[in-house]
């Protein structure tokens, strides 16, 4: 534990020469919150809250149908795509932005098991996030155990179960409840060795972490665009396929735009070349423009610096905790060495779920996962290190006071 804590002069130092600081103006922040949510909900961009606007008066209310070819409509899954692509350290012409990863997921899936005819078992780890495995619990219902089948294992033996009869291996870089982090080029790499393809979900990862997708020969990954990309609620999420399984890609949603020529209206499904095929339905121009928009915020700025910033303002959060009596109460669950875990701390308490609530009351933003897990987000683009000082004061009044157990805190929202 550390003995000392650091100085509010020492901290707005680290603001001062933080070169990222003046990103934190191009966000729309409510005032007085501290949001410690964005690995949940991105917060709102000025430019997406413009682009949104011209979106609706101008291109949809006075261009119409029109502006499917005069303000490239059309183009929208790729163009946001290729930004998406450099986060990931993806070349050209291997990611779209479509759907929900859910949905993504069955479509990728589905096409890594067409291209392992001899196996049937999808691997994964018992705490991954339940959606990827509810997806692959369906598709198992779907196709039967002999063509698909579900095996989970603790992450600690996941080496070990890379076995024969794997066809995939399924996995989230960043653990959604404590953080803890996959080493993919790692688990890539021994996974081939087997003859496994792998698809990693990166919707923890995507925008705050460093990635080499096509350096590490990732086979497949899926992400979402709400999270640290700042798309918006239920932004369309994103597929990577790396090139090299172009040729072999038969994604089974078939609908219109996955069509080689959508305008053409064939009754016979002919699919598109490479990642176009994974479009199924009409784009969701709205919620795209916004993403698409919320991206320009990278533009100028590297992954390196962003990993940075977010590694820094975690470990000065878990250091002020460290350092003070008040808060030994909580039990960190996330990974002591930040090169270990994403851009999140996991920390449990038998009422979580009431200092949940009662952050967020006094302006502090975090959110609760069952069972026991209060969980802070670290997103650097308009995060200061005064913000997380501050944001532990509250926590220690919340703590010291015992705010937590007040009636109004233990009744349960329908959304944690």
């Amino acid at each position: 534990m550390n003995t000392s804590s650091p100085s509010p002069q020492n901290i707005k130092a680290l603001d001062q020469s933080d070169p990222l600081f003046s990103k934190r103006d191009e966000f729309l922040i409510p005032a007085d919150t501290i949001y410690l949510n964005g690995n949940s909900l991105g917060p709102l961009t000025k430019s997406s809250q413009q682009r949104a606007q011209k979106v609706v008066k101008e291109e949809w209310g006075e261009d119409l149908i029109a502006s499917w070819n005069t303000h490239a409509w059309i183009e929208l899954p790729f163009t946001a795509g290729e930004k998406i692509a450099k986060l990931i350290g993806a070349a050209e012409n291997q990611l779209v932005c479509c759907d929900s990863v859910s949905i993504n997921l069955l479509k990728v899936l589905a096409s890594a098991l067409q291209m392992q005819v001899s196996r049937n078992i999808i691997l994964s780890q018992d705490d991954n996030f339940p959606t990827d495995l509810y997806v692959t619990q369906g598709l198992e219902t779907m196709l039967g155990s002999a063509r698909c089948k579900l095996r989970t294992v603790a992450e600690s033996k996941l080496a070990q179960n890379l076995e024969e009869d794997v066809a995939v291996l399924l996995l989230t870089q960043v653990n959604f409840r404590n953080g803890d982090k996959h080493d993919i080029q790692r688990l890539t790499s021994l996974a081939h060795k087997k003859g496994i393809l792998v698809v990693w979900d990166l919707s923890h990862s995507v925008g705050v972490l460093p990635l080499q997708l096509d350096d590490w020969g990732v086979d497949f990954a899926v992400g979402c665009g709400y999270k640290y990309l700042n798309g918006g609620p239920g932004a369309p999420a994103f597929i990577y396929a790396n090139k090299k399984h172009h040729a072999v890609i038969r994604q089974p949603v078939q609908g219109w735009m996955g069509h080689r020529e959508p305008f053409s209206f064939d009754p016979d499904y002919k699919h598109a070349a490479g990642v176009a095929q994974f479009l199924t339905g009409t784009p969701p121009i709205l919620s795209l423009a916004v993403l698409d928009s919320a991206l320009e915020v990278f533009s100028d700025i590297t992954i390196a610096d962003i990993n940075s910033k977010a590694m820094a303002l975690s470990e000065l959060f878990l250091d002020l905790v460290n350092s003070d009596n008040e808060l030994q109460c909580l039990t960190l669950e996330s990974k002591a060495d930040s090169a270990l875990r994403g851009a999140q701390l996991a920390f449990s308490h038998p009422d979580a779920y009431g200092i949940c609530r009662a952050l967020n009351k006094a302006g502090v933003v975090v959110d609760f996962r069952s069972p026991d897990i209060v969980r802070f987000g670290f997103s650097p683009l308009f995060l200061g290190f005064e913000d997380v000082w501050r944001a532990i004061q509250i926590l220690k009044a919340i703590i010291k006071d015992k705010t937590y157990l007040n009636d109004e805190f233990s009744q349960r929202l329908r959304v944690t």
